[in-house]
């Protein structure tokens, strides 16, 4: 008997209802439920916080660099972990897409990278995966960097390198996130003792984010199959197709290595957000009903933002 009761306890387990996680974003909070009843109710967005929470969800997933400017070489292979951490403005009204915004979002990565002599000399390519702590959010990163000048250790010249990356979301229902990123490298390599290798590293990056609306649902609670609320429906929204938000970064960083063993650690400062998209929406501050063939300005609204990551792995 107790077999059976053990079966039917495992069966409840699997079949309850997931929980969300710490992280995982609620985007349809930031539409507002106007009117009353389903039939006379609209919701509207709010363009101005979807931009903001864009920005520093953008910069919080977006590719970080944790290498100097040196490629690893045409026949070199590298497989790193990395971890970083990432402020946010918890007190922002955008941040109410979350249950319990904390002051800072982790993530944690696997990449591998291989040099390449094709097309180019000192040319690099890597992938990998993000995933945002306490949440079910997962990044595609994939990147290639050219090395400009590199390999003359012994003058006093340093090393360049150009990067371009890209880190696409996945498994988010209520918000599609693209994250493109250019940035410029300068390193030096220092050798110490013979044995190991040390180069200080430090760069400009600059950020395109591009942030797109599911299909949201404005009144979550309310049983749309109900027949007293066949017209919730009606509730779902939207957010409006905004230009891509633009971000600067700075960072500064260093790799330190012995045989195959490498450590890495970097600092980023992130500005705050400044680009303005125009959309079809209301007049002033987008946050009032819309109306036709009106616009109004949306701006980026996010704070600076500095992170903090850590790389170790085997570079061959």
């Amino acid at each position: 008997m107790h077999w059976r009761w053990l079966a039917v306890s495992l069966l409840v387990a699997a079949t309850r209802p997931a929980a969300a996680d710490d992280n995982d974003l609620t985007v349809s909070r930031l539409g507002t439920v106007t009117g009353s009843g389903t039939a006379g109710a609209t919701v509207v967005p709010d363009q101005l916080a979807f931009r903001s929470l864009a920005s520093q969800l953008g910069v919080v997933l977006a590719p970080h660099l944790l290498t100097p400017a040196d490629t690893i070489g045409f026949g070199g292979f590298q497989f790193t972990v990395d971890a970083s951490t990432t402020t946010i403005d918890q007190g922002a009204k955008y941040w109410r897409a979350l249950d319990k915004p904390t002051g800072s979002m982790g993530t944690l990565g696997v990449f591998v990278r291989k040099g390449l002599w094709l097309p180019l000399p000192s040319f690099e390519v890597g992938i990998g995966a993000v995933h945002l702590d306490s949440s079910q959010i997962w990044a595609a990163q994939l990147y290639t960097k050219l090395g400009v000048h590199e390999g003359y250790h012994d003058l006093p010249l340093p090393s360049v390198s150009v990067r371009g990356s890209v880190s696409r979301v996945m498994n988010q229902r209520e918000i599609d996130l693209t994250v493109a990123s250019l940035d410029i490298t300068v390193s030096k390599h220092v050798g110490v003792g013979g044995t190991w290798r040390f180069d200080p590293y430090a760069g400009w990056n600059y950020l395109w984010i591009v942030p797109r609306s599911e299909v949201l649902d404005g009144t979550p609670t309310v049983d749309a199959l109900g027949p007293a609320n066949m017209d919730d429906a009606k509730l779902n929204f939207i957010f409006r197709d905004e230009s891509a938000v633009t971000r600067t970064r700075l960072f500064v960083g260093a790799k330190s290595q012995y045989g195959p063993l490498q450590l890495a650690l970097e600092f980023q400062l992130t500005f705050a957000g400044n680009s303005v998209d125009d959309v079809t929406g209301a007049t002033g501050d987008c946050t009032a009903a819309p109306t036709v063939n009106t616009k109004c300005d949306v701006p980026d609204t996010a704070r600076a933002q500095t992170g903090l990551s850590l790389s170790a792995g085997f570079d061959f």
